[in-house]
């Protein structure tokens, strides 16, 4: 077991959480508007759908790679390939962080909790993510891949529920600090490419 790439899939995991996107800035919104506990049901929801991908992901990818493991660098190239695009989309992108709250219903605790669900496991996108950002950090030889799937999903989501949470907890806060300083947004959109790339040369370099 290689402890040195879970800890590089912990730390990966931990940059794409609080790089601003689409559903972080959706968690802050929520909690601005309905509470921070509102904001929280929205990241559980969020995180259930992720067990809906990674067991698409973690049955189909092993089956294909046991197959062929040429597949497994194939599949490595994608997923580094996909990155560079999701870099290069946000070099493209003004930079702007927008969270308004201007015509965002309020909702109950179940109603956040099903629509972030909803709204993951209905992202063909979060499909794509997972197949391009996990198989690169499989970690052993011996333990069965589908576990070792399902082992970096629960770390995914453990990180991932701690940095969003933390953002519900701390939205007001995080809001006010980035309607006061409206160049942070250019300083992270350039730190979600850093995070794309850098994730991206790591799965060309890294080996089976």
């Amino acid at each position: 077991m290689n402890y040195e790439i879970l800890y590089t899939f912990v730390f990966s995991t931990a940059l794409l959480a609080i790089s601003p996107g689409p559903d972080n800035i959706y968690v802050l919104v929520q909690s601005m508007c309905n509470g921070k506990k509102y904001g929280i049901a929205t990241v559980a929801g969020l995180m259930t759908g992720c067990l809906v991908h990674a067991t698409l992901l973690a049955f189909g990818v092993s089956a294909l790679i046991k197959e062929n493991e040429k597949l497994f660098f194939i599949i490595k190239l994608f997923g580094a390939l996909y990155l560079f695009y999701l870099a290069y989309r946000v070099y493209k992108s003004s930079g702007d962080i927008s969270i308004s709250e201007d015509g965002v219903p309020r909702k109950g605790l179940l109603q956040l909790y099903k629509q972030g669900f909803i709204m993951n496991v209905l992202n063909p996108k979060v499909t794509i993510f997972f197949l391009a950002f996990f198989p690169g950090f499989l970690f052993s030889k011996e333990l069965n891949m589908v576990v070792q799937f399902y082992i970096l999903t629960a770390i995914f989501i453990i990180v991932s529920f701690v940095v969003f949470s933390g953002i519900a907890i701390l939205s007001g806060t995080i809001a006010t600090y980035i309607k006061g300083h409206p160049k942070l947004g250019s300083i992270l959109k350039w730190v979600q490419i850093i995070v794309f790339t850098s994730i991206g040369i790591y799965l060309l370099l890294s080996d089976k």
